[in-house]
C-alpha cells in the first residue's frame, strides 16, 4: 500500500541508473521501491516498526528548513547524485568534515566501508592534506573535522596533521581509528593529545571475542579496552562507534551501553551504524538482514530494562530525518536521566532556521565529543560556557542510518551534512562517496579521476 507523498528518486543498485522510487508500507515494514527498466525491481526495508516507536509519516515529517552551502564548487548539470562538489542544489552546509589521510589499514576488516587493507593504495602528501583542509574550511567554515582513512594510525606523522589541522580553528579535531595502536604504544595517545587532538572515534562493536572476530577478523578487545584508558589518561574524549550487524552483535547493544555508561567522564558517547551494504561487506546486499533505526530504539530499552527509553529519542534538524536519531542523558552512577533540553540535534527549535540549529549541533557536538579536561570554554558565548561546564555529565546515545545503493534516497543525500574532502578539495556526501554497486564499482571512491564530478565523467565515457 502506497503512503502519502512518499515520491522520491534513487539509483538503480547494478548499473547506477536515476529511478523514481517510492515508500511503500507493507505490514509494519516501511520499503523503498524501484523499478529499472534494465535490470528490473528493487525493494529494502527502510523502517520497521516495533509497537511504541515513532511512525514512518510524523518522523519523516520533522521540520528542516535548508541550509545551503555558501560556496558551492560544481555546477549543476546532470542533477542530484551526479554533479557533487557540493552544488547548488544541496540543501545543507557542511557540519562534519572528513578527511582521509590514508587507505591503508593493518587489519583489513571483513566489514569496512573504505575496503582498506595494508596493501591499498598509498598516503596523500602533507601539502595536499593541507590543501584538503584549507577546502573544507573555506567552504564550511568552523566546522568539525574528522581525520580518517584507512587506520589514520598507521602514518607516523599523524601528530603533524593533527597540529595542520588546529591552524584552520576548526570546532573539534578528532581521530576515526580502530584504537590498536593507541592501545599498545605506551605515550601514543598522550603524543596525539600534546597534537592538538579533541577526541578519538573509537571503533567498538562488541566486548564478545566471537562477534569482534566476525566483524574484525580477529578478537582484539583487550587493545581496544586499553585504548579506552590511555585516551581517558591522555585527556582525549572517546566516543565508542559499533557497527551493528543482525546476526552478530545486536543482541548485546545493551551489555555495550552499560558498560560505556560506566567508564569515566571521558567516554562521551556510543553511537550504533547499522551495516550498509557498501565497500567491503560479506554479506552482499540482502535485504532482510538491515537492522532499521526503530528496531535498535526498541533494542536498546528492552536490553537496558528501561534505562533508556524509546521516547528519549528524537529525530536530527540538521541532517535528514530519516538518517538517524539521538538522545542526551546526564550520567551519574552508572545510570542515565535524559536531558530532555540541550541536545545536539534536536528538531526542538522550531523557530530557528537550519542555519542556526546547525551551530547549536557543531557546537554541541564539539563540546560533547571532546574530553571534559580539555573543553576550551573561553571560546563560547555564556549560555555555551554554562552547558559545557553541565555538560561535563553528558552522555549522547546516536545512530546513523547509512544508505547504501539498495536504499539510496536522493532527498536524503541532498539533506547530508557529513561530507568528504576529495584530494581536490571537492565535497561529496559521505553515503554517496562510499556507494558501491551491486558489483563492487565505487559512484565516487577510489577512482583515480574522483575528483572530476560524475556527470562531467560520463559525459566523456
Amino acid at each position: 500500500m502506497s503512503m502519502s507523498d512518499c515520491h522520491t528518486q534513487s539509483l538503480c543498485p547494478v548499473c547506477f541508473r536515476l529511478l523514481d522510487a517510492e515508500y511503500e508500507a507493507r505490514g509494519d515494514t516501511v520499503h523503498l521501491c524501484k523499478v529499472c527498466p534494465e535490470h528490473g525491481p528493487f525493494s529494502v526495508p527502510v523502517w520497521k516498526r516495533v509497537p511504541g516507536t515513532p511512525n514512518f509519516e510524523v518522523w519523516r515529517a520533522t521540520r528542516r528548513i535548508p541550509a545551503p552551502p555558501q560556496h558551492p564548487a560544481t555546477r549543476v548539470h546532470k542533477g542530484c547524485p551526479f554533479d557533487c562538489g557540493l552544488c547548488p542544489d544541496h540543501a545543507q552546509h557542511t557540519c562534519n568534515g572528513i578527511v582521509e589521510v590514508t587507505s591503508r589499514c593493518s587489519t583489513a576488516c571483513p566489514v569496512c566501508y573504505a575496503q582498506a587493507s595494508a596493501d591499498k593504495g598509498g598516503n596523500p602528501s602533507l601539502e595536499t592534506i593541507r590543501q584538503m583542509f584549507s577546502a573544507l574550511a573555506s567552504a564550511s567554515g568552523p566546522c568539525n573535522v574528522q581525520i580518517s582513512g584507512g587506520e589514520p594510525t598507521e602514518r607516523e606523522d599523524l601528530p603533524e596533521i593533527i597540529r595542520m589541522a588546529r591552524e584552520f580553528r576548526f570546532g573539534l579535531v578528532q581521530v576515526n581509528t580502530n584504537g590498536l595502536r593507541l592501545g599498545v604504544e605506551p605515550g601514543y595517545a598522550a603524543h596525539l593529545k600534546e597534537a592538538g587532538l579533541d577526541s578519538a572515534y573509537l571503533q567498538f562493536d562488541t566486548l564478545e571475542g566471537e562477534a569482534c572476530r566476525t566483524l574484525r577478523g580477529k578478537d582484539c578487545i583487550a587493545e581496544k579496552l586499553a585504548a579506552v584508558e590511555a585516551c581517558g589518561k591522555a585527556g582525549l574524549g572517546v566516543v565508542l562507534v559499533c557497527t551493528l550487524v543482525r546476526g552478530v552483535n545486536e543482541g548485546t547493544v545493551g551489555d555495550l551501553l552499560q558498560w560505556a555508561v560506566c567508564q569515566g567522564k571521558h567516554v562521551r558517547g556510543l553511537h550504533f551504524q547499522p551495516a550498509a551494504a557498501f565497500g567491503r561487506f560479506p554479506k552482499g546486499m540482502e535485504s532482510e538482514g538491515r537492522i532499521t533505526l526503530p528496531e535498535l530504539m526498541d533494542l536498546l530499552e528492552r536490553q537496558t530494562g528501561g534505562m533508556v527509553r524509546i521516547e528519549d529519542f528524537h529525530a536530527p534538524s540538521c541532517e535528514h530525518p530519516l538518517c538517524s536519531f539521538s538522545a542526551t542523558y546526564v550520567r551519574l552512577d552508572g545510570n542515565l536521566t535524559a536531558a530532555r533540553a540541550g541536545s545536539c540535534c534536536s528538531a526542538s527549535h522550531p523557530l530557528l532556521d537550519n542555519a542556526e540549529t546547525s551551530r547549536i549541533s557543531r557546537n554541541f557536538t564539539a563540546r560533547q565529543w571532546a574530553s571534559p579536561r580539555s573543553l576550551p570554554i573561553a571560546q563560547y558565548d555564556d549560555f555555551d560556557r554554562f552547558i559545557a561546564d553541565f555538560g561535563t555529565n553528558f552522555f549522547t546515545l546516536s545512530a546513523m542510518a547509512f544508505q547504501d545503493a539498495l536504499g539510496l534516497d536522493i532527498e536524503r543525500v541532498r539533506g547530508c551534512c557529513i561530507h568528504v574532502v576529495t584530494q581536490a578539495g571537492r565535497l561529496v556526501p559521505f553515503c554517496l562517496y562510499n556507494l558501491t554497486s551491486r558489483d563492487g564499482r565505487s559512484l565516487y571512491r577510489s577512482l583515480p579521476d574522483h575528483e572530476q564530478p560524475l556527470s562531467e565523467r560520463l559525459e566523456q565515457a
